[in-house]
C-alpha cells in the first residue's frame, strides 16, 4: 500500500474558473489539489470544496488525478449531473491530454489497447491485466521530440484509474515527475507530474450542443 503523502495543495490561484452558467461550471485544476476531499481531516482542502464555496451548488461529476491538472466539469444541478455523468459514461465526451514521457518515443502516433486493473498489494497504483483487467484503450500522437523526452498529445476512450500513466509505462516511457510509475532520472526530470488535461468536449445540459473547454498547458 502506497505511503502517506504530505498534502500542500497550491493556493494560488485558489480557483480558476473557466465558465460558469445555471447548468455547469468548468475550472481548472492546478497540479497537486486533490479534486474530492480524502479521508483524513488535513485533506479537506479540495477543488469541490474551493469550488462549493462560491457555487454552493456545484457538484462533481468526474476527477483528475491529485498530480494531473487541467480542465474539470462540475454540475450545477441534479438534472445536469445526471445528463453529464451519462454522458462520461457512455463516452460521449473527448478529452484531450498533453503529456512528457521519458525517453525518444518510436513512430508517430499509435494506439494501446490494453486492459487495467487494480495492482491491490501497491494500491492506489493499477497495472495491466490481461486475464482480469477492464478494457482500456489510449490514441497517442507524438508533438514534439525533445533531448530526453517526447511531448505527445494523449486521447484517451476509456477513463481507467491511473489509465494514461499505466498506458505510457507500458510502452517504456512512463511520464516525465510520475511518483508512481516513472524510476530515476524520469521522476528528477521535472517538479511535477508532466500530465495535464488539455480540453474537455461535451454536451451542454441545457441544448445538447457540443462544447469545448481548454486550458493551456502550463509545462
Amino acid at each position: 500500500m502506497a505511503t502517506p503523502f504530505l498534502y500542500r495543495p497550491p493556493s494560488d490561484p485558489w480557483l480558476t474558473v473557466l465558465h460558469a452558467d445555471g447548468d455547469i461550471l468548468v475550472l481548472a485544476k492546478q497540479s497537486g489539489l486533490l479534486c474530492v476531499a480524502g479521508k483524513p481531516a488535513e485533506h479537506g482542502d479540495c477543488l469541490e470544496s474551493r469550488a462549493r464555496a462560491k457555487y454552493p451548488n456545484a457538484r462533481i461529476v468526474h476527477r483528475l488525478d491529485r498530480e494531473t491538472s487541467g480542465v474539470v466539469v462540475m454540475a450545477m444541478n441534479a438534472k445536469a449531473h445526471r445528463h453529464l455523468g451519462l454522458q462520461f459514461e457512455r463516452r460521449k465526451t473527448s478529452k484531450r491530454y498533453i503529456a512528457r514521457v521519458w525517453g525518444d518515443v518510436r513512430g508517430e502516433a499509435g494506439a494501446i489497447d490494453l486492459p487495467l486493473s487494480c495492482d491491490w498489494p501497491n494500491r492506489p497504483k493499477q497495472m495491466v491485466d490481461k486475464e482480469n483487467g477492464r478494457p482500456a484503450l489510449t490514441h497517442w500522437e507524438v508533438i514534439r521530440r525533445e533531448e530526453s523526452a517526447t511531448r505527445l498529445a494523449l486521447v484517451p476512450i476509456t477513463g481507467r484509474s491511473h489509465q494514461l500513466r499505466v498506458h505510457m509505462l507500458s510502452l517504456g516511457h512512463p511520464i516525465v515527475g510520475d511518483g508512481f510509475y516513472a524510476t530515476g532520472p524520469a521522476i528528477a526530470a521535472a517538479d511535477r507530474l508532466q500530465l495535464h488535461a488539455e480540453s474537455l468536449t461535451l454536451h451542454h445540459p441545457s441544448d445538447g450542443g457540443l462544447i469545448t473547454f481548454s486550458d493551456p498547458c502550463p509545462f
